[in-house]
C-alpha cells in the first residue's frame, strides 16, 4: 500500500498512532510500528530525560521508523527538543504552537517534523517553512480539539497545500481510512482505537470506560478558556461545566484540569480524572493486540473499496 506519505515515512501502511500524553508508550509505539504503521510517543507530561529513556525504550523493541508528539507549550520542551535532537529520533509530530522555528534543525538533522493543523490557514503557512506533510485534525478527535470536523477540514487542507495530507479525529476503522481517503488524504493518524490494545500501557479502568462508551458520550469542556478538550462524560466534565456556566474566572477552570490526565491514564480514577478520548469511543467494543487492529483496519478499508466499485458498476 503505498502513497506519498508511506514513502516518506519509509512505513508499510500509512497508518499513524496518535502521540497521546500518558497513553502512548514504548510498548504500543513499537507495537504499532511493527505492525507497519508509524508508532508515536506521546511526550506531554514528560521530562526531557523521561522522553529520552521512552525514545531508547522503543528502539529496544523495534528497529523499524517511529515518532515522538512534542506539545510545544509543555513546560519541559526546549529539553524534549534537545533530546529528539540529541537521539536523532526519524519523525517527529507537534500540536499547541508554531513549529516553524524547529524546520531548519530538524531537517538538517535528518528529523521529518508533521505538524497537526486544525485550520487551513495554518497547514498553508506551515507549507511555506517547507514542511513535508501536515496532519490534519477534525474536532471529533480526544484531548485538545479545533472547531472543524474532519469531513470539512481534510478536503479544504487538502485543496490548499501540495504537500501530503494525513486525516486525523474520528477514524476507528477501515471504513473511516476509505473516507479520509475520498476526501484526499494520503494516511490517517489513529488515537482512540489503538488505547484499547493489549500493548497499550494505561491503566485498565480507562480502556474500560471507553469500551462501554456510546455515540454521545463524549464531551467538550473547556471552551470558554479557549483551549477546548473531549473527554469521556464523568464528575470531572460535570465540575467542568459548572465552573463554565457560571462564569468562573479563566484561572480558575484551568487550574480544575491539572494533573487529571495523568489521575485517569496512570491512576485509573475515570471518574475524577480525564478521560480523553475521541467520539469514535462508541465504535470500540474489544481490546485486541495492535497487529489485529491494524489488519482489521485494512482488510475493512479494501472491504469499504471494493463495495464501492460494486456500487458504480451497477
Amino acid at each position: 500500500m503505498r502513497t506519498r506519505v508511506t514513502e516518506l515515512l519509509g512505513i508499510q501502511y500509512p497508518i499513524l498512532q496518535g502521540g497521546m500524553a500518558w497513553v502512548a508508550t514504548a510498548p504500543l509505539v513499537a507495537a504499532v510500528s511493527e505492525a507497519g504503521g508509524l508508532g508515536i510517543i506521546g511526550s506531554g507530561g514528560m521530562t526531557g530525560e523521561e522522553l529520552r529513556e521512552e525514545i531508547r525504550r522503543v528502539r529496544s523493541l523495534t528497529d523499524k521508523p517511529f515518532g515522538v508528539n512534542l506539545m510545544l507549550l509543555s513546560p519541559h520542551i526546549e529539553d524534549q527538543i534537545r533530546v529528539v535532537k540529541e537521539e536523532r529520533v526519524p519523525v517527529v509530530t507537534t500540536g499547541a504552537g508554531n513549529p516553524g522555528p524547529l524546520v531548519e534543525d530538524f531537517t538538517r538533522l535528518g528529523i521529518l517534523l508533521i505538524p497537526v493543523v486544525a485550520s487551513v490557514a495554518l497547514a498553508k503557512r506551515l507549507e511555506r517553512y517547507g514542511i513535508q506533510a501536515i496532519i490534519a485534525e477534525g474536532n471529533e478527535s480526544g484531548g485538545h480539539v479545533g472547531e472543524i470536523s474532519t469531513l470539512c477540514l481534510v478536503p479544504q487542507v487538502v485543496d490548499a497545500v501540495r504537500i501530503p495530507v494525513i486525516a486525523a479525529g474520528g477514524i476507528g476503522d477501515g471504513r473511516g481510512m476509505a473516507a479520509c481517503f475520498a476526501l484526499g488524504a494520503e494516511g490517517v493518524q489513529l488515537g482512540t482505537r489503538f488505547i484499547c490494545t493489549e500493548e497499550c500501557e494505561v491503566h485498565p479502568a480507562y480502556k474500560e470506560a471507553i469500551l462501554k462508551a456510546h455515540d454521545r458520550a463524549t464531551v467538550v469542556t473547556g471552551l470558554s478558556t479557549g483551549h477546548p478538550v473531549r473527554c469521556l462524560r464523568n464528575r470531572l466534565t460535570r465540575k467542568f461545566e459548572e465552573l463554565e456556566f457560571s462564569g468562573a474566572p479563566r484561572e480558575e477552570i484551568e487550574s480544575l484540569g491539572v494533573g487529571k490526565l495523568r489521575e485517569a491514564a496512570v491512576c485509573g480514577n475515570v471518574e475524577e480524572g480525564s478521560v480523553m478520548c475521541g467520539q469514535v469511543a462508541g465504535l470500540i467494543r474489544e481490546i485486541k493486540p495492535v497487529r489485529e487492529v491494524i489488519a482489521d483496519i485494512l482488510r475493512e478499508f479494501w472491504d469499504t473499496l471494493d463495495r464501492l466499485q460494486k456500487v458504480r458498476n451497477s
